[in-house]
């Protein structure tokens, strides 16, 4: 297995050569273009994780799980994932977080550890990747799409409970 990395290397390096393409010129070429990317798109990434870390440290994150956890309930999703679902359209890693001390709380082979680990597979970091394809890309009008991104994400967090219960 160690061998894989030198080995693309050699098969990128003799098709360049067959190409008769400059490959180190073509390296600094894509590392300029990588740069003028991270400049657009630092400032939508960094204000994402400054948002992050106020809805967390702010309180708001426990006084939305309070009032989510009846309505949830009510459509099948465990009052236990109401933090997860806050959490997810924001931050992978705080999600990742939350999804260890749910299996610490309730087990590997509880219903809401197989629930939170199905919500956690099929939904995504909305806000994050939002920032950063749409920043890269010029998009202003993000309202439609994170708007129908989170309702398929929650549509898919009650689905994804429903398919835990019945299996």
């Amino acid at each position: 297995m160690s061998y894989l990395l030198p080995a693309f290397v050699a098969v990128v390096l003799i098709y360049s050569a067959a190409k008769k393409v400059n490959v180190y010129d073509s390296f600094v070429e894509g590392g300029k273009k990588a740069l003028k990317l991270a400049y657009v798109v630092f400032p939508f990434v960094s204000s994402v994780l400054i948002m992050i870390a106020l809805f967390r440290e702010s309180g708001l994150s426990e006084m939305l799980t309070a009032a989510l956890e009846k309505p949830l309930s009510a459509v099948g999703i465990p009052h236990s994932m109401a933090e997860l679902l806050l959490l997810r359209p924001f931050s992978g890693s705080g999600t990742l977080a939350y999804f260890e001390t749910l299996l610490k709380k309730y087990g590997g082979n509880s219903f809401e550890a197989k629930c939170a680990a199905v919500i956690m597979g099929s939904s995504e970091t909305i806000f994050y990747v939002a920032a950063v394809y749409f920043s890269g890309t010029n998009v202003k009008k993000l309202r439609g799409a994170i708007a129908i991104s989170l309702f398929c994400s929650f549509l898919g967090a009650v689905c994804a409970c429903l398919l835990c219960r019945l299996g």
